[in-house]
């Protein structure tokens, strides 16, 4: 499986009307791309834990689109919704990282060494 993970905080001064066009294009793409196969959408929780101490404020929403794949991913990426959805990522987000990763079970902590 790949995942493709977004860490993203919105721009400070998105207006409401701005924000629903980036909800509704990220809605439309995960309908109508066929190649995803599960999205999470999370915001980030603060506890008191040290490592937050020196975490970077980059970040305040994460999102989780898997894929069976690469070629999956690839299909998503190249994909007319996510065309629309990249601009509005653009246009909305103070800040961002994306990664992807092959993932797995326990089995792929082996990799590691």
């Amino acid at each position: 499986m790949v995942s493709h993970v977004v860490l993203m905080k919105v721009r400070a001064d998105l207006s409401a009307v701005e924000r629903l066009a980036l909800i509704d294009a990220f809605k439309q793409a995960i309908r109508n791309i066929p190649s995803v196969r599960g999205v999470r959408v999370g915001t980030r929780v603060t506890h008191g834990a040290g490592y937050e101490t020196g975490a970077l404020d980059t970040a305040d929403y994460v999102v989780v689109v898997e894929f069976d794949d690469l070629a999956g991913l690839q299909a998503y990426l190249r994909h007319p919704a996510h065309g629309d959805l990249s601009t509005r990522f653009r246009q909305s987000l103070g800040s961002a990282l994306v990664y992807d990763f092959e993932v797995g079970g326990l089995e792929r902590l082996d990799g590691l060494q």
